[in-house]
């Protein structure tokens, strides 16, 4: 199964090469067709383009190698959503927002069984999402990630992070929080660090995203309730 989801990725990889291309070609005519480069229409502007010999074969191989490359992705896809449909765990992963068949199956496939891992600070340190101790004589820091394990995992937790933050609201709150204490990139590599722990609880505990919201809801009121029961000294 992840061998599978390297090949889509190896495929998408050069499909991505191919359209910047393309683009390159469309721009240097002077036709910006940016995201519309691929439709139906901006296919159709790109071939209308009086381009010279070499270019215009070029255009050509590209478009067909996008086309081929389409559709060995859907080929794929198909395939790999037909394995997901009976499997329980990923069904509950994807009640997560953000979290859909390619990330579903890439947390999946390489967790289990979860049962190895008795913190959530080993499920992140064997995914690489663990920060690197930067030290120098009395000066201790943490710096970059280790990126260690699967470099896949990584890739997929980026891009269903950047979704879930848009639809969870704590996962937004801290999002926001960390792009003003410190940038972007950092930020989005916190958020899909959490989203793994997520996934691994949810994995762990078999519980959907409904459940694991509740079961935060639920904490989050009870050390409320606790502070307000504390004596005032």
């Amino acid at each position: 199964m992840l061998r599978q989801l390297r090949y889509r990725h190896k495929l998408v990889k050069v499909r991505t090469i191919a359209k910047n291309s393309l683009q390159a070609i469309s721009l240097s005519a002077g036709l910006p067709l940016k995201r519309g480069l691929l439709t139906q229409r901006g296919q159709e502007r790109l071939r209308a383009l009086e381009l010279p010999p070499v270019l215009g074969q070029q255009r050509e191989e590209w478009l067909q190698l996008v086309v081929q490359l389409d559709q060995r992705i859907a080929t794929i896809e198909a395939a790999l959503e037909k394995v997901a449909a009976s499997d329980q765990q990923i069904a509950l992963l994807r009640t997560h927002p953000g979290i859909g068949l390619l990330t579903g199956l890439g947390v999946r496939h390489t967790l289990t069984p979860v049962a190895r891992f008795r913190t959530t600070r080993k499920v992140v340190a064997y995914a690489g999402f663990d920060p690197v101790e930067d030290s120098s004589g009395e000066r201790h820091r943490l710096g970059s990630i280790s990126k260690e394990g699967s470099r896949l995992l990584r890739f997929l937790l980026n891009e269903a992070g950047q979704t879930a933050c848009r639809k969870d609201p704590d996962l937004k709150r801290f999002y926001q929080r960390l792009v003003h204490r410190r940038n972007r990139p950092k930020a989005k590599v916190a958020v899909a660090r959490k989203l793994l722990v997520r996934s691994f609880i949810m994995l762990r505990d078999q519980i959907d995203y409904a459940e694991f919201v509740r079961r935060g809801v639920a904490a989050r009121s009870a050390r409320k309730a606790h502070r307000l029961s504390m004596p005032v000294l």
